[in-house]
């Protein structure tokens, strides 16, 4: 059992650095295609990914660990609101700062290119 902890927790962190490394990446390409705008646009995209992907293993760590606290049931309201916020936020950014729609897109679809290429590190290293 030990193992699979571990094993997931060191899934978790190779998540994290890819979504770091597509930062740094989609940043400085959306940075040349569009300027400030799209760069500005993948920055708050990826953050707000980032923040939800945080979110989210908070709340799997808190049902999935002892047995219910009212820690799990505050992470539980904010996992509910997340979408009103980080849609609200969204909404600011886009209106007053004028940042890119398809770079704010790409940066809040990067969790989903992370869990992919921890998907294929997995496949090709224990297959």
């Amino acid at each position: 059992m030990a193992l699979e902890g571990e094993t997931y927790r060191a899934a978790l962190r190779r998540i994290d650095r890819y979504m770091a490394l597509l930062a740094l990446a989609g940043t400085l390409m959306c940075a040349v295609q569009w300027g400030w705008q799209g760069a500005g646009g993948f920055a708050f995209g990826i953050a707000a990914s980032w923040l939800n992907f945080r979110w989210i293993k908070k709340v799997a760590e808190a049902v999935g660990g002892a047995p219910q606290t009212r820690r799990a049931a505050g992470y539980a309201v904010i996992l509910g609101l997340r979408y009103l916020l980080l849609g609200g936020l969204g909404y600011v950014i886009l209106k007053f700062f004028g940042v890119n729609l398809l770079a704010l897109l790409a940066g809040l679809l990067s969790v989903v290119a992370a869990v992919i290429f921890e998907a294929l590190y997995q496949l090709f290293t224990y297959a």
